[in-house]
């Protein structure tokens, strides 16, 4: 019950902090399961100790860890995530991934968040680089590979763990990958065809 609330919930910073919302979800959900009255008491252990317990749990994989070090050599990364900033900031933290990216940025943190072409832009720039030169990888059709579109970024690539897809996906992303491991091989495959271009380019220069 309490994912339920999470994945449907909206945030106001502005109105209430997020860890009063976050109690009231639990607050509601055990009232919902076991009846009688809130219990307002109880609902701040259970929601303190998932939250705890959730980030002693966040841990970043080792083969994604030596992937990304691996793509950092040849190319810039950053982390982009929507949310609450505090929220965000904790999980990372949480995960240790900051010496994998160049710059992460929080959408709590900024006037509009994903699928808003501004914050990818914004990415952009913290990067050095046009929006042609980026490729999106995300696993949220809705936020991650529509800002990617909308932003123009060189292509987006949407991680999809179930690998069952919708017979009409839309947005339509360039590719789809079922690990952020096969993340590589993809990008190796936009290279080709890059290079490929460039080669058929040249030579019908040097025909003419």
């Amino acid at each position: 019950k309490v994912q339920d609330k999470l994945l449907k919930e909206c945030h106001d910073p502005a109105k209430m902090c997020l860890t009063d919302l976050r109690i009231s979800h639990w607050e509601e959900a055990i009232q919902e399961t076991i009846g009688g009255e809130a219990n307002r008491d109880l609902a701040a252990e259970c929601y303190f100790l998932w939250k705890t317990t959730r980030l002693q749990n966040l841990t970043l994989a080792e083969d994604t860890r030596s992937m990304l070090t691996e793509l950092r050599r040849g190319l810039r990364l950053l982390l982009l995530t929507n949310g609450d900033r505090q929220t965000q900031r904790e999980k990372i933290e949480a995960c240790a991934c900051q010496p994998y990216f160049d710059a992460i940025v929080v959408g709590g943190e900024q006037k509009e968040e994903k699928p808003a072409p501004s914050i990818f832009h914004y990415c952009c720039d913290l990067l050095g680089v046009q929006p042609a030169e980026c490729v999106m990888v995300g696993d949220s059709l809705d936020t991650d590979i529509q800002g990617g579109l909308n932003a123009g970024l060189k292509a987006t690539v949407w991680l999809n763990k179930s690998m069952t897809a919708p017979v009409d996906i839309s947005p339509v992303p360039h590719y789809i990958i079922s690990s952020v491991l096969d993340l590589p091989e993809v990008l190796q495959k936009m290279e080709h065809k890059i290079n490929a271009k460039l080669g058929n380019g040249h030579m019908a220069s040097s025909n003419e």
